[in-house]
This record gives structure tokens, C-alpha cells and sequence, in this order.
């Protein structure tokens, strides 16, 4: 899904930490008992208290709705009502739409929610509906998941076909509204059609490096290099399978695809990915918020701590300043 910024400690210092994806709200939507706080153990990831624990300032809940239910409008506007009546329900969570919105929840100490689409499948071609869910708060888009819609091919679809014609007008009307363009999930030919189109830095949001780890749903370094290009954002996922191919996954693999973007000139464009509930399976040691300073005392142990900050938050945040509605 999309955003989460947790609050680690080193050595009594604060590092904020910004993750771009978690599915939190599909949880939600499928389970009419399941509760955002007070929630039941194993029930999610990303709760209210680890966040709060954590010190969480941003989080992005993703929309994505599964294949049984997916093609409507519907699916899409009860996972925003599901946003509103259990997760910004809780005391110190605070809606983020604006750049203004964002810095004042940092101000304030206050725990960030801001909404992206997974998947545009339930607009059904209508661009007065993306405008409707612009309204609403929604503040990114990925165009489709694995497989194709109306607006482009997924990474998974086999004929491996980019943007159709409402495809490109979509790309075209998010610029417009500034509503961020994620590209997880794209065929190459969908991303290479937004890297044309796209007159707005794009983000992948939760994609790691495919010379690292060969998974389609991963970066190739023409990819990598486009996105950096734009000045757009690039969101390490903590998927195992997007890790690494070996049965053991650790923390230390994840640096692996960090050194690689670097290499390619990516150190100003890294940010985090989780996609936390979207998931079963989990890297060693980092399986919720609460753990993310196994991933922090890894990267210090390798980079800079000036640099560990860019990574986990500061890449991010001067991104969604300049990228989100400014008021």
C-alpha cells in the first residue's frame, strides 16, 4: 500500500522512518470485526499501537481490492469509509492530504494517514471517478496490480501490453491533480509508456532491484536509472520473494538492493516499501513496525547515519513536500 514514517532511537537520538506500502485496509474491508486498535494478536502488521509505540509520524494505507470483489467503485469507497470510522477513528491519527497537512502532522508529533489506490480497475475507465477519489483524499495511484485492466498491463500479464488510450488520459489527469503515479506492478512496456507520458516525478513504491533478485515484479536497471532520471522515488520492499531466492531472508539481504540503486546513482531517490499485511511471510526479524530497527542498526552498520536517515525518511519526506497538493 503506501507511507509509514516510525520514530527509531540511536544512541537517544530520534530517526523517523517513511515505508510506502501496507495493506492494512483490505484486512480491514474483508474482516467487518477486525479493528485497527485493540486489534486481536496476528491479526495485522501495522496497528495503531505499534505505530504508536514505534512513534510513528506518517503511514500510507493502501486500497487494494481483492480479485472477488475488485471492478467496482463500491470495493473502493467502503475501504475510504473503513479508513475514516477505524483508523482515523484513534487519537492521535491525522488525515494528511497536503504538503501542509504533512508538515504540521511533524510538528505536531501526530501520526500520519494518507491514502493511495492499488489498482485502478474500480473506476472503470471514468476519470470524473479519479477526480471523485481526488476529493476523497486519495493522494496516489498504481495503475493496476499483477494482471491487466482497462488502463494498462500488469507485470504478470502475459502479452505484455503497456498503457491503452484511457490508460495514457489517466496518467495524463493524475499529473494534473497531483496525484502520485506508482509504477509497482507495471509491465516493463505499461512503465516505459509512463516514463514517457508522465510530466510529474513517479514512484515505484514497494519494488526491489531485478539484477539483486530476479522477480519480474522487480526494477531492472533501465528502470531504476528512468526513475532517478525523473526524480521520482524508489521503495524497497521487505517481500521475501522480492528479496532474495534463498529460503532464509535477512535484513542484510534487503542492503544488498539498497548498495545496487546506489551504485546507479539512486541515493537521493531510496525510500522504504513494506508492504506489511500484504504479506505471510516475513524477512527474519522484520515482521511489523515494531522491529524496523533490525533494518536501522543494519544500515548503520554499512552507511552513514546522515545517510540511514535519507533512507529510512528524509529521501521520502522531501519528496512528498514537493509532490503532494501544497495546501
Amino acid at each position: 500500500m503506501f507511507l509509514l514514517t516510525v520514530s527509531l532511537t540511536n544512541g537517544g537520538a530520534t530517526m523517523k522512518v517513511v515505508d510506502f506500502h501496507c495493506d492494512v485496509l483490505c484486512k480491514l474491508l474483508l474482516d467487518e470485526h477486525l479493528t485497527f486498535q485493540d486489534s486481536k494478536p496476528g491479526s495485522l502488521d501495522v496497528t495503531y499501537e505499534r505505530l504508536k509505540a514505534a512513534g510513528t509520524v506518517l503511514q500510507t494505507f493502501a486500497i487494494y481490492i481483492p480479485e472477488s470483489l475488485n471492478g467496482r467503485l463500491e470495493p473502493i469507497l467502503e475501504s475510504v469509509d473503513r479508513f475514516h470510522q477505524r483508523v482515523l477513528i484513534c487519537k492521535d491519527m491525522m488525515w494528511v492530504r497536503t504538503a501542509e497537512d504533512l508538515d504540521l502532522c511533524l510538528k505536531t508529533g501526530k501520526i500520519g494517514a494518507l491514502l493511495s489506490l492499488e489498482g485502478v480497475d474500480g473506476l472503470q475507465g471514468q476519470l470524473p471517478m479519479l477526480r471523485i477519489l481526488h476529493q476523497l483524499g486519495i493522494r496516489a495511484a498504481g495503475i493496476t496490480w499483477n494482471h491487466a485492466n482497462w488502463a494498462a498491463d500488469g507485470v504478470m500479464e502475459p502479452r505484455g501490453g503497456g498503457l491503452t488510450t484511457a490508460g495514457r488520459q489517466l496518467v495524463a489527469e493524475c499529473n494534473k491533480l497531483d496525484m502520485i503515479v506508482d509504477v509497482s506492478h507495471l509491465s516493463e512496456r505499461s512503465f516505459w509508456d509512463v516514463a514517457e507520458l508522465s510530466q510529474k516525478p513517479f514512484i515505484a513504491s514497494h519494488s526491489n532491484a531485478r539484477a539483486i533478485c530476479d522477480h519480474p515484479r522487480n526494477l531492472n536497471d533501465r528502470q531504476i536509472e528512468a526513475i532517478i532520471k525523473q526524480n521520482g522515488m524508489l521503495g524497497i520492499t521487505y517481500v521475501p520473494w522480492f528479496v532474495t531466492q534463498a529460503d532464509q531472508v535477512v535484513v542484510e539481504d534487503m542492503l544488498r538492493h539498497i548498495e545496487h540503486m546506489c551504485e546507479l546513482g539512486g541515493e537521493a531517490h531510496i525510500m522504504m516499501g513494506s508492504d506489511f499485511d500484504g504479506i505471510d511471510k516475513y524477512v527474519s526479524g522484520l515482521t511489523h513496525p515494531g522491529e524496523l530497527v533490525t533494518l536501522q542498526e543494519a544500515l548503520l552498520r554499512r552507511y552513514s547515519e546522515e545517510q540511514t536517515k535519507r533512507f529510512m525518511s528524509g529521501n521520502a519526506l522531501r519528496y512528498l513536500r514537493s509532490n503532494l497538493p501544497p495546501a
